[in-house]
């Protein structure tokens, strides 16, 4: 199976007044709050201000403005976003869109070489005809496309061309803060987090005895703590992980004021911090009752009355990297928890509740752990 993603970026936020307000009437928006929108985007005018260092100002006359939202406004991304809206409609035939902001990726996959790459060609042009007719372009500087493959995988030799400009092919890419990596082995990503976590260890130990535990441990939720779970749900289980978790130990003992040698397992439990496996296992399992329906049970799949009737049916895959997926994972470790936990899986909110009592109380320091224990 042949995966490539691209990443876009739309250049020139140059909204059309008339197209948007064609667009809004299709998506129903008529009558008095057209009307308003008409108001709020029409007769607007523009100039620019220079103020030397002697305090003399240059102005420009002002020009009507035709194009685009107003910057800083609370309505203006909306109307981006409508205007933007149906992108995805003309790329889907071809790939799955993922659109945020003026930020676009495509991800394509096929298992024929040919089709591959005629699909790859299509997706393209239809883009750029898209950009055409809607007054956008293409920053084609900031364009990048990343195919994934695994070791048992040949990797194509693709080369993607628009308006005689040959789109930069890439190794890894950096997706609203994550690092994706060809091979999705996170190598890049953990390096980057762990410089930044390591920063913020080096300024916990530094302010340690100028304040208040309550403070520090503040400060380890807010710095630390928020950098450490960002996408938890993706490189949660890879390799990378055991070395960010060190760094997490490293904290910990320093909010406690403990040498490198001292166990910090009564740590987590004392401060009633979550280690970084079962961190993992709790955002993986809230996900999984948050997305029920992409998950289904045994009984759904094979119809049979058993024991396990309940549990996430759990497809039969080889590839480690998939294993180490969401949906792999989620299932997983959803038909390993207790039953005290499971029964409770229809209220979330008692679910999540229970849920973190339990991975507090045992401080799970691998997934290998967790499953010893349930079993």
């Amino acid at each position: 199976m042949w995966v490539v993603s691209f990443v876009t970026s739309i250049k020139h936020l140059t909204v059309h007044h008339e197209l948007l307000v064609v667009k809004l009437e299709y998506y129903g928006i008529k009558g008095i709050v057209n009307k308003l929108i008409r108001s709020y985007l029409k007769n607007r005018y523009q100039n620019v201000v220079i103020t030397n260092n002697m305090n003399i100002k240059a102005s420009s006359t002002s020009e009507l403005v035709r194009y685009g939202v107003p910057q800083g406004s609370v309505l203006g991304p909306l109307l981006f976003l409508i205007y933007i809206n149906d992108l995805a409609f003309t790329i889907r035939r071809h790939a799955t869109p993922m659109l945020f902001a003026d930020d676009t990726s495509v991800i394509i996959t096929s298992s024929n070489t040919t089709k591959f790459k005629t699909v790859l060609t299509s997706v393209f042009n239809d883009i750029a005809i898209w950009c055409k007719n809607n007054f956008l372009t293409l920053n084609l500087e900031k364009t990048q496309f990343m195919q994934f493959f695994t070791n048992h995988q040949m990797k194509m030799d693709i080369q993607i061309k628009i308006a005689d400009i040959i789109i930069s092919n890439t190794s890894n890419i950096k997706f609203l803060g994550l690092i994706l990596d060809n091979r999705l082995r996170w190598k890049m990503y953990s390096k980057e987090l762990i410089t930044k976590l390591n920063k913020v260890c080096f300024a916990l130990r530094a302010i340690k005895s100028l304040v208040s535990f309550k403070t520090i441990t503040s400060i380890y939720f807010v710095y630390f703590y928020s950098m450490l779970t960002y996408g938890i749900l993706f490189w949660g289980t890879s390799p990378v992980s055991k070395d960010i978790f060190k760094i997490q130990k490293m904290a910990i003992r320093i909010i406690a004021n403990k040498g490198h040698r001292d166990s910090c397992k009564p740590l987590f439990k004392q401060f009633k911090i979550l280690t970084l496996p079962s961190d993992y296992i709790y955002s993986i399992l809230v996900f999984v009752l948050e997305n029920r329906d992409l998950f289904v049970s045994n009984r759904d799949a094979h119809g049979l009355n058993t024991r396990n009737d309940y549990n996430l049916h759990l497809f039969s895959i080889h590839l480690t990297v998939v294993q180490r997926g969401v949906t792999y994972s989620g299932c997983k470790i959803f038909n390993s928890l207790p039953l005290f936990i499971t029964e409770n899986s229809e209220n979330i909110r008692y679910f999540k509740k229970i849920l973190k009592s339990y991975l507090l109380s045992q401080s799970f320091y691998s997934m290998e752990e967790f499953y010893q224990l349930t079993v």
